[in-house]
C-alpha cells in the first residue's frame, strides 16, 4: 500500500517537475539570448542574467501562476468573459497531467528507481564539496591572524574607498590563493609568502579584486548557484551557468579594478604571481583572484578594449524582459481563476437553474458515484494506440451524464470512451442546498498494459 501511494504521489509529480525543468530551460536560453547582446557591455549586466537563470531553478512559474489566482479572488467580483480560455487551459492541464502515464508508461514504472538515482547523484554532490569545504575550514583554522603589514595598511585603505566593512585577514601557510571565504562575516585568506614576491602596486590591484568580491556579495551568489547544481545536477545547462558565473564576476571585478585607476600590464602581472605561487579556491563560494578562463581574462584585461554602459533602448530592453517573466505566469494565474471566482460566488446567489454551473473537473471527480471502465477497442490495441479523450458533458441534478460533446481525442478511442460515460453517476452537486446542473469536462485515459 505505501508503495502504491508511493508511486502515485511521484507519477502526480512529473508533470510538475517536467514543466519547470523545460520553463526553466527555456528562460536560460533567453538569458543566454540577452547576454549575446551585451557581449560588448559590462560583465556584471551579463553576471546578473545567468544569475537570475540560475535562481529560476528554485522558483517555479507555478508560484506565479498561484500568485495571480489568489489576485482574482481578492479583485472585485468574477466575470464570465474567459470561460473559453479556462476551459482550454483545463483541458490542457488535464492532458499534461495524463501525459506521462500514457506516453512514458515504463517511464512511470521506473519512477522510484529514478529518485534513487537522483538521490545517490545528490549525496555525491554534497560529499565532493563537503570535503572540499573541510580543507578550507583546516586552512583557517591553521591560519593566524595578521593585524599589521603593507597587506592590512592596503585593505584598509580599500575599504574606506569601496565602502565595505572591516576584512578580517588572515596569513595561512596553505598554498591556497588569495580570497574571500564566508558571506555575513567576510574574511580574507592570505597565503604566507605571497607578499614577498608582489609589489605594492601588485598588491594593490589583487587586494582591491577581493574588495570588489565582497561588496559585490559573490560569495553569496555562488552559494546559491551551489544549491542549484545539488538539486538539479543531472542537467547539463545548470553546470554550464556555474562557469558562465564565475567567469562574468572575475571580468566584472577587473573591471572595477581596471575602471579606479589600476595600471593594465601591471594587475595582469600581479594576477599572474599569485597563479604561480598559489592552488586555485577548490570552491566557488570562496572568492579568489584566479577563478575563470585565465588567458581568456589575461586577454581581455591586456586589450583595453571600451566597456560600454547600458544605453536607455538596452535598459528598456532588459526591464521588458523582467516584466514579461514576472507578468506572464501571474496572468495566466489571473485568467485562469476568474471563471473559478464566478463559479463560486454563483454558488451563494439563488439561481433559477435555467443555466448550468459551470465546475471543474477535478471537483467533480470527487462527485463520482459509479464509474464504468470503456471497452479497448481491438483494432487500436493491434495499431498501439493508446491517448487521452476529452469529453464536455452536463450532470443532471440527479446525477445522470448528458450531452456529451466531443473536446479531443483519437477517433477510434471516442465512441468507447462515449459509452462508458454514458453509464457514469454522480451525486448531485448542490447550490444552497438545492442540486442544479453542472457542466463539465470528463478525462477517459486508455492506457496499452505490457
Amino acid at each position: 500500500m505505501m508503495a502504491r501511494s508511493l508511486s502515485e504521489m511521484l507519477t502526480a509529480w512529473v508533470p510538475a517537475l517536467g514543466n519547470h525543468l523545460w520553463q526553466s530551460t527555456l528562460f536560460a536560453f533567453a538569458a543566454g539570448a540577452l547576454t549575446l547582446s551585451l557581449r560588448r557591455h559590462q560583465a556584471r549586466t551579463r553576471y546578473w542574467l545567468w544569475l537570475a537563470a540560475s535562481v529560476k531553478f528554485l522558483i517555479p512559474f507555478s508560484l506565479l501562476v498561484g500568485m495571480g489566482s489568489c489576485l482574482a479572488w481578492l479583485r472585485g467580483p468574477g466575470t464570465g468573459e474567459h470561460t473559453g480560455l479556462y476551459l482550454a487551459m483545463e483541458e490542457i492541464r488535464v492532458i499534461a497531467r495524463a501525459t506521462p502515464a500514457l506516453a512514458f508508461p515504463s517511464l512511470v514504472r521506473l519512477l522510484p528507481a529514478l529518485v534513487a538515482v537522483w538521490l545517490i547523484g545528490f549525496v555525491v554532490v554534497l560529499s565532493v564539496w563537503w570535503l572540499r569545504w573541510r580543507k578550507i575550514r583546516s586552512a583557517i583554522r591553521d591560519a593566524i591572524p595578521l593585524r599589521e603589514g603593507r597587506e592590512v595598511e592596503t585593505l584598509r585603505r580599500l575599504e574606506r574607498m569601496g565602502r565595505v566593512r572591516e576584512i578580517e585577514v588572515l596569513l595561512s601557510r596553505a598554498s591556497l590563493e588569495p580570497g574571500i571565504f564566508g558571506i555575513a562575516r567576510p574574511i580574507l585568506i592570505w597565503p604566507d609568502g605571497i607578499s614577498a614576491r608582489l609589489g605594492n602596486v601588485h598588491l594593490e590591484g589583487i587586494l582591491a579584486h577581493e574588495v570588489w568580491h565582497v561588496r559585490r556579495r559573490d560569495n553569496l551568489a555562488a552559494a546559491i548557484h551551489m544549491v542549484v547544481e545539488a538539486i538539479f545536477w543531472f542537467h547539463p545547462l545548470v553546470w554550464w551557468l556555474g562557469t558562465r558565473l564565475v567567469e562574468e564576476r572575475e571580468r566584472a571585478c577587473d573591471e572595477q579594478v581596471l575602471h579606479f585607476g589600476s595600471e593594465r600590464h601591471v594587475y595582469a602581472e600581479g594576477i599572474l604571481k599569485v597563479c604561480e605561487f598559489c592552488l586555485a579556491s577548490p570552491l566557488p563560494c570562496m572568492s579568489g583572484v584566479a577563478g575563470a578562463d585565465l588567458k581568456k581574462r589575461m586577454v581581455n584585461i591586456m586589450t583595453g578594449r571600451i566597456v560600454r554602459k547600458l544605453d536607455p533602448a538596452r535598459k528598456l530592453l532588459l526591464s521588458a524582459a523582467a516584466l514579461a517573466a514576472i507578468a506572464a505566469p501571474i496572468t495566466f494565474g489571473l485568467v485562469s481563476a476568474t471563471p473559478r471566482r464566478a463559479v463560486s460566488e454563483a454558488e451563494f446567489a439563488a439561481p433559477d437553474g435555467s443555466q448550468p454551473v459551470l465546475v471543474s473537473q477535478d471537483e467533480m471527480r470527487r462527485l463520482v458515484r459509479k464509474k464504468v471502465q470503456p471497452q479497448y477497442p481491438e483494432a487500436a490495441k493491434k495499431a498501439h494506440i493508446q491517448g487521452v479523450v476529452v469529453l464536455e458533458a452536463t450532470i443532471s441534478r440527479d446525477g445522470d451524464v448528458e450531452n456529451i460533446q466531443i473536446v479531443s481525442g483519437h477517433p477510434m478511442l471516442v465512441p468507447p470512451a462515449i459509452e462508458a460515460v454514458k453509464e457514469w453517476k454522480y451525486k448531485p452537486y448542490l447550490v444552497n442546498g438545492e442540486p442544479v446542473e453542472v457542466k463539465t469536462k470528463v478525462t477517459v485515459n486508455f492506457t496499452l498494459s505490457k
